[in-house]
């Protein structure tokens, strides 16, 4: 009776023991790897001075006029992540792709991620590149920074290109972001070992290696670092902050939006609609997922060309 009484008392301690003895070895496999992750990462682009920190900025092509690429929330290597765009576009473009504080290889900050500030911040890097006409285009949350953008700095603007980009009133915006536990799940190491458990989300896609493995880099140092989780805090109120803007009405405006398995109701009547608000509105809706520049960078290029000089 005794022995089995020790044997039950030894596999309940096992039991107890091995999870807080697998969270310890991760928690220190995670902090040694981060060291060697952050060595790991190598330069790109170009840095330029913002509200006192350095913003990273990729610039390709000779083109006569300019596109610039801001991405979605979430991306953690902009530069890098528009790149299979950024080959479609820089042969007839001069195409500047900003990375915004807290991803890629720009500095964090403490400055409050509002749609104002983060569209000040772009603006101040175009004037530090001395960049002042321009088309806009942008990925995701980056439609709701392009209306604030359009807001504050309309003379500038060429055009609006929306890569399934987000409208105000789409369903879901007052929702917060799911961002609990991210931090404690970064610190216990469980985040990298569902990374290395998960299938390679650029699987098939047109990047090398290398920089497959650049933006794996990147994404493990920005995705959970203070600036995102502001970020990411702030977008109900950056989705409200915009609820009555509408991009000027001599704008012109082109929104590629998902085919199919969006899921958002009404995802294409949606930008129909915003797209009626201007004088030249034109949506487009390719098959695909929601970076769409993943898959669909030739078809976006040679519209975007068309449209641009349908324009003027």
């Amino acid at each position: 009776m005794r022995t089995r009484l020790k044997v039950a008392l030894w596999t309940a301690g096992v039991i107890v023991l091995l999870p807080a003895v697998t969270l310890a070895t991760t928690s220190i496999v995670n902090i040694v790897a981060t060291k060697s992750d952050l060595a790991a990462i190598e330069p790109y682009g170009e840095l330029v001075p913002v509200d006192g920190k350095h913003m990273n900025v990729v610039i390709s092509g000779t083109g006569g006029d300019t596109i610039v690429l801001l991405p979605g929330l979430g991306t953690a290597a902009p530069g890098l992540d528009f790149q299979p765009l950024i080959r479609e576009l820089d042969d007839t473009h001069r195409v500047v792709a900003i990375e915004p504080f807290g991803t890629g290889l720009s500095d964090q900050t403490d400055s409050p991620r509002t749609a104002a500030n983060i569209a000040g911040e772009v603006h101040e890097a175009l004037q530090h590149l001395g960049i002042d006409r321009y088309a806009l285009m942008g990925h995701s949350i980056a439609g709701i920074y392009a209306l604030e953008y359009s807001r504050l700095y309309p003379s500038e603007l060429t055009a609006f290109i929306g890569i399934d980009s987000s409208v105000p009133d789409q369903p879901g915006s007052d929702d917060p972001v799911p961002t609990d536990g991210l931090v404690d799940l970064r610190n216990l190491g469980l985040l990298r070992v569902f990374s290395a458990l998960g299938a390679d989300p650029y699987d098939g896609l047109q990047y090398d290696d290398a920089t497959k493995q650049q933006m794996r880099l990147l994404t493990t140092k920005n995705s959970t670092a203070p600036t995102f989780l502001d970020e990411a805090a702030h977008t109900p109120g950056n989705f409200a902050s915009v609820r009555d803007v509408l991009f000027p009405a001599a704008l012109p405006v082109l929104l590629f939006v998902v085919q199919t398995d969006s899921d958002v109701e009404g995802w294409t009547q949606l930008h129909k609609a915003q797209a009626a608000t201007v004088e030249r509105g034109q949506v487009v809706a390719l098959p695909g997922q929601h970076y769409l520049h993943h898959t669909q960078s030739p078809r976006i290029a040679a519209d975007t060309d068309m449209f641009l000089d349908t324009v003027g």
